[in-house]
């Protein structure tokens, strides 16, 4: 079937992938030492119960080595590539695709600086194709997910039939800083490690292969040759973003003379500043599809913490069902910054609960303070 730049792009693969270690609260609070009572609080009262990290290293005394900024960009190349590429591999294998079908591949990080950017370390490590068009994201933050996806989505459009991948790929445990102090404790509680990776493709068949204008194959599954199969995942109808200019000191890297290195500042009203501003995004992103809140299936919510969920949840009128997705990765990933509504995308389908004609939204909030939002239809 003919395909054009406005036909609406679909997902059709998601994958994640994690390091191999993790950790409960209390077994990180055992292994710093951590005795400050307000401290151990903020850990064990997070609704986080294990995450997945890169600890420093322990030396000769058992205990762990404070690495230096360079060392913390070092396991941050190392930790996002291997992340990066296990989720690609994942979401292909979801999405029966094969590296040669991908034709853009957008990559997202916040968590440390590379040059070349991720995209080409991807692609060098899995041997895609090099003459790939491809994008980097970098320092966006929690948001960026859906900043991306927004651009990708742009991409698919305009080149229909062929595959476009996004990867987000966060090691925040190269972001880390151990100096005892409530402001850097609040991010150490809170963040953890992962990658997820999604492929999208445009038209109304939604997976024409890369170059399938001259006979390659067809991603998503077996068919005639240049025909592709009916894709199930949802189409993405509609994005919509806010940015509240008035915080955006709000949530920021700084660099720490003390400690020598970056250090993350989250600051303690941005769950209620995100949650206020929460109703005027998704309203917006509703407005002219004759779509109430109620009318939306499925709720996928960046997973900021237990009180920026609450926040959102209060204002938006959602039930714990409606978050449960987001909840249930924040207890068992903690915030994995750009890639955590992916995790809980993940979660859904893995649920078999979506139907067709359902609509859904994807929510990502991060630095800016920003809220990203966009708009799904199965």
């Amino acid at each position: 079937m003919t395909t054009t730049a406005t036909d609406p792009a679909r997902i059709i693969g998601v994958g994640t992938a994690v390091p191999a270690n993790s950790y409960s609260q209390q077994e990180i609070l055992d292994i710093f030492a951590v005795r400050d009572p307000r401290v151990r609080s903020l850990f064990l009262n997070s609704a986080i119960e294990r995450r997945y990290l890169t600890l420093p290293p322990e030396g000769p005394d058992g205990s762990r080595v404070m690495e230096v900024q360079g060392e913390l960009l070092a396991k941050h190349k190392a930790q996002a590539v291997d992340m990066g590429v296990r989720a690609v591999q994942a979401c292909l294998k979801e999405a029966g695709a094969d590296l040669a079908d991908i034709g853009y591949v957008c990559c997202v990080t916040t968590t440390g600086f590379l040059t070349p950017g991720l995209s080409a370390l991807v692609i060098r490590e899995l041997g895609i194709d090099p003459h790939t068009s491809r994008l980097d994201v970098v320092g966006m933050g929690c948001n960026a997910g859906l900043n991306a996806l927004n651009a990708v989505n742009g991409w698919a459009r305009a080149n229909p039939g062929r595959l476009a991948l996004m990867v987000c790929a966060e090691a925040c445990s190269a972001a880390y800083v151990f100096d005892g102090t409530m402001r850097t404790s609040v991010v150490n509680s809170l963040f953890g490690d992962g990658s997820a990776a999604v492929a999208l493709v445009a038209g109304e068949t939604a997976g024409v292969g890369v170059g399938a204008h001259d006979g390659a194959r067809v991603p998503g599954g077996a068919g005639a040759p240049g025909e592709a199969p009916a894709a199930e995942g949802p189409q993405l109808l509609k994005f919509s973003s806010y940015i509240i200019t008035d915080a955006i000191d709000a949530m920021r890297y700084d660099w720490d003379d003390e400690q020598e290195r970056f250090s993350f500042f989250l600051d303690p009203h941005v769950p209620y500043v995100v949650g206020a501003h929460a109703e005027l995004v998704v309203d917006r992103l509703l407005d002219g599809t004759g779509l109430r809140r109620s009318d939306i299936d499925h709720w996928l919510v960046h997973s900021g913490g237990k009180k920026v969920i609450d926040a959102v949840g209060v204002n938006l009128g959602l039930t714990r069902h409606d978050l449960r997705h987001t909840t249930s990765v924040l207890r068992d990933y903690g915030n994995l910054s750009s890639g955590s509504f992916l995790f809980s995308y993940q979660r859904l389908l893995e649920e078999q609960v979506a139907q067709p004609g359902d609509h859904g939204v994807l929510m990502t909030m991060g630095p800016g303070s920003t809220i990203e939002t966009a708009l799904a239809r199965w």
